[in-house]
This record gives C-alpha cells, structure tokens and sequence, in this order.
C-alpha cells in the first residue's frame, strides 16, 4: 500500500473520532493492553510525562518537548489530532514519522490488530510507543486523547503528570459537571508521581486533591503560585510574559491563553527537574553540552522557538498581513472566552491603527459542542462566512447559519472551508482583519 492508501485503510478500519465522533470510541483498555503486550510493552524503554486538560494540552505538550530538547535530551511527542499530515502526531525532536514507517507498520502488523478491531487512536497509540522504543528516545511527551482515566495512553508511568484545566467538553463520555471530568482527568495520576495542575475551582480541586491523597502523589496547583505576573502581545505576534523568577520571557505563541499555560509549565520545571534527577537522567541543566547555558536560558528559547522545534501550528497563527489573517484551533466555550477577548482586542487596535478596516470570521463548528454558548461570544457587527469542515461531526452549514441568525450573527454559507476562505479574502481590503476558526478542522482544511 502507499501511504495515502494506508492512512485510507487506518481510517476505515480503525475510525477515528475526529472523522466519526463517537462511534470511534471504545470505552476501556482491553485492546490497548493487548497491543501492548503483543509490540513487548516498548513505553518500558523510556521516561514519560503525561499531559491532560480540556484546553492547553497541546500546547504544553510542545513547550515540554522543546524544553526537553533545548535541554539536550531525545524526545518523543505525542499529539492530537493532526493538522494538515497524520504523521504530525508522532515526532522525535521534533521531526515527524517517516511515511515509510506507517505503511510497514500496518502491513506488518494488520494480521495481528484487525481481529481486535482497535479504534484509530488505540492504533496510533501503539504505534507511536513503539517507534519511540526504536527510536531510543530518553523521554516521551504523551498528550491524552480523550479523558484521561480510560484513555489509551494511560498505561505509561510517568515521571511527571500535568492536568491543563478542566471545562465543559466531551460531555457524553466524560460527565456533565465540572467535577465529574475532573474526576476522568484526574485517572492519569500515578502513585509517587508528582501532578501539576494549571487551573483549578472550587469545584475541581477536592476532586484533584481526593485523587492525589488516594495514590499517594504530590500534587501542585499552578493558579497559586504565579510565576508568570503580566502578559502582552508583541509586535511579531508572539507574547512577552512579566515573571517573578524568570525575568522577562518572549514566547512565539500569541494567543491569549498561553498566559495559563506558561505559568503551568513553569510551575512543572522544579518536580520535573527533582523526578528527573531521581530517575537517573542527567540533570536539565547538564544534559546540554554547550556550557553556560543556564535553566531560564533553555526555558526562554524553548518558548520563543517552539513552533520551529516541534512543528506545533494553529495556535493564534498569523497566515498573512495584509490583510491580517489569523487562525485558532479553539473549539470549545472554554476555548472562545479566550478567543472572543483577543478578537475584539485585536480588531479595535487595528481600528485605532488604521481606521475603516472591517472584521471577517470564517467560523464551523461540530456537533458535540456547546455551539449555542460559543455564538453567543461572537462579535456581532463581522462579516460571517459560515462553512463546515471536511469531517462526518460537522454541523452542516445550513444548520449552522440558522443557529447563528438567531443570535443576530449574519452572513453567507459555504460548503467548504477553501471556499468560505476564498470569499472572505477576495471581499477584504488591507484594513481588515479574518479570523479562521470555530473548530480544529476548520484549521485543519484551511491549512492543507
């Protein structure tokens, strides 16, 4: 098979959720156990931390995985899902896997898995754990796909467990209360592993704290102890954060949450560096073989070259100046408060820069979010290209416009998202501002 055909038989052999939605789902950790068994547990070979949350995990993920790297270490990252190629999921500093590998993998292995009938991420999971064994990675970062508790990557043992935040996502599989995905988030912690928790409330924290003292791990939580004192926008799109033990950090990714995200990852450098250092590894900061190069040395050049070290796109992604043309993978209510802010943030200092430019938003959603609550957010004097992305779960864009008439949201639809893109380009002028999002798939059209 080539690769093409190969990813056409993963997707429908093994379905993915992002292309089906839930009936991709499979509750449990049977097939993950017995794939596991089957490769010779291969996550053995090498050190773990393990990323969850609502929001931010892809994020952190990455910034871990360049600090890893800037520090000197080979390092595995596990994402999802992929943007625009599905070998993006899977990296070792930073390169991703080879084509060649995937097809082998599937045709050496199907006579094996099809029997199972293993859903595409338990698939790729595996995969990707026994491509960092071949790989001799010294660390993998592994970001959950769904959950936690059940998630297929909760087999490792982590020297290091992050939990982003908790919002309302997933609910049909994960509980509708804050509390009750927490509780699912909360799965991923190990005995003896420290967690960091980057934002909590009074909803989620006796839940974290519960499941912290029941295994036995220490548990951080970011939000009270504030490493990261301001944040601004810089002029070449990246973020400049105010610390109290960093100094000034410049990071390359723009948007407006990464504040959050920041102080999380800072608050993970001392339990990372102490577990590291306990497991044998060498020390974040002797692991780099070029002297002189302290921890806030590595921790300010994994921020400011993240996206160059680990591929990571769609994050506030400026595509084009003139006129401006940004692109966001949030997708959910937690993801537009953030959004919404910096949108208008952003739209009335172009207006005071240069007056008479207008505000266009490519916007599709799909279907297991609060779509209602997020429209709510959107400015309402934009131009709307309402559009559906190229997946089973999106809200058809008919559907859509309707929904949004009804919150005095207006404009034209489009059945795909080149289209709805095409048009809000050919309609602005060097004044205005487009905003492609709503959905990562969107993005992910949009940027294949």
């Amino acid at each position: 098979m080539t690769y093409d055909e190969t990813l056409d038989y993963l997707y429908n052999a093994a379905p993915a959720f992002e292309k089906v939605g839930a009936g991709a789902y499979k509750e449990g950790l049977y097939n993950t156990y017995a794939l596991d068994e089957h490769f010779g547990h291969p996550h053995r070979m090498y050190h773990t931390i393990h990323v969850a949350g609502t929001n931010g995990k892809g994020s952190v993920s990455h910034t871990l995985a360049a600090l890893l790297q800037t520090a000197g270490y080979r390092v595995g990252l596990y994402t999802s899902p992929h943007l625009i190629d599905f070998n993006e999921r899977i990296r070792v500093n930073g390169k991703p896997i080879e084509h060649e590998y995937v097809t082998d993998f599937v045709e050496k292995e199907k006579a094996f898995f099809e029997p199972l009938h293993p859903s595409f991420f338990e698939l790729t999971t595996a995969m990707a754990f026994k491509y960092f064994a071949e790989q001799e990675v010294d660390i993998a970062v592994v970001e959950v796909g769904l959950g936690g508790r059940l998630d297929c990557t909760n087999i490792i043992s982590p020297l290091l467990c992050v939990i982003t935040n908790i919002s309302f996502d997933h609910t049909a599989f994960l509980g509708n209360t804050l509390a009750k995905i927490a509780a699912e988030k909360a799965g991923i912690m190990k005995p003896g592993v420290p967690v960091v928790i980057g934002e909590h409330n009074e909803e989620t924290k006796p839940v974290f704290e519960a499941k912290a003292q029941e295994v036995g791990a220490p548990i951080i939580f970011a939000q009270e102890c504030q490493y990261v004192t301001s944040s601004v926008p810089t002029d070449n799109d990246g973020r400049l954060y105010g610390t109290t033990c960093f100094g000034t950090l410049e990071g390359a990714l723009g948007g407006a949450c990464q504040e959050k995200n920041v102080n999380t990852i800072l608050n993970a450098l001392l339990p990372l560096a102490k577990v590291m250092k306990k497991a044998g590894l060498p020390p974040l900061t002797n692991a780099n073989k070029d002297k002189g190069v302290t921890l806030i040395d590595m921790v300010r050049k994994a921020l400011a070259e993240v996206c160059d070290m680990t591929g990571l796109m769609g994050r506030w992604q400026i595509l084009q100046r003139n006129p401006l043309v940004v692109c966001d993978t949030g997708h959910n209510l937690a993801g537009w408060k953030y959004l919404s802010e910096q949108i208008k943030a952003v739209a009335e200092h172009r207006e005071r820069q240069t007056p008479g430019g207008r505000l266009h938003i490519v916007f599709g959603m799909v279907d297991d979010k609060d779509v209602n609550a997020v429209l709510e957010l959107l400015p309402p004097n934009a131009c709307y290209y309402f559009t559906q992305a190229a997946t089973h779960r999106a809200i058809p864009v008919g559907k859509l416009q309707e929904m949004a008439v009804k919150k005095e949201l207006h404009g034209t639809a489009y059945q795909s998202v080149k289209e709805a893109y095409n048009a809000a380009l050919s309609s602005s002028t060097e004044k205005d501002f487009v905003f492609v999002g709503g959905s990562s798939y969107v993005v992910a059209d949009l940027l294949s």
